[in-house]
């Protein structure tokens, strides 16, 4: 994980995660997160609140397990990168969207209980942990898969 574009999430997620496959049969997960921000106005001792919205993508073996695991109203823990995407609409509008791109994906633990049931290994998987040695270069755990065409359309 790059240490230049961190970000770590506290919040609910807003909508089910909705499970695809890529032309290319990579599984890409996308879900909603609301993160809410709480605080006493010191002139009026009113509480005010502060709700931002973000979309949360995740990619390969982690999808399809938060797409089996989390649902809407589900508090979690996001762990990522920010990305920025830009298109233009059919009416010629530019756009722009920034989004977290998932490395890790947790219930939190603070109102709620979780039971953790690990998934058997299967070839290829990686499970993101370094498993030690010398620097070899390998890309990161939640990167697209090698060969992603980024113009592809997951949805």
């Amino acid at each position: 994980m790059a240490a230049d574009n961190n970000v770590v999430l506290v919040g609910n997620c807003t909508r089910d995660p909705e499970l695809r496959f890529t032309a290319s049969g990579q599984a890409v997960a996308a879900f909603g997160l609301a993160v809410n921000r709480r605080w006493q106005n010191r002139q009026t001792n009113e509480w005010e609140e502060q709700v931002s919205f973000f979309d949360v993508t995740v990619w390969q073996q982690m999808a399809e397990n938060v797409a089996e695991t989390i649902t809407k109203g589900t508090r979690v823990v996001v762990s990522g990168r920010l990305q920025q995407s830009s298109w233009q609409t059919q009416d010629g509008d530019k756009r722009t969207k920034v989004e977290i791109v998932a490395d890790e994906v947790a219930p939190s633990l603070r109102y709620a209980t979780a039971q953790v049931v690990r998934n058997e290994r299967r070839e290829g998987f990686d499970s993101g942990g370094n498993s030690g040695g010398g620097g070899a270069s390998r890309p990161a755990p939640n990167d697209p898969p090698a060969g992603y065409d980024m113009d592809e359309e997951p949805f």
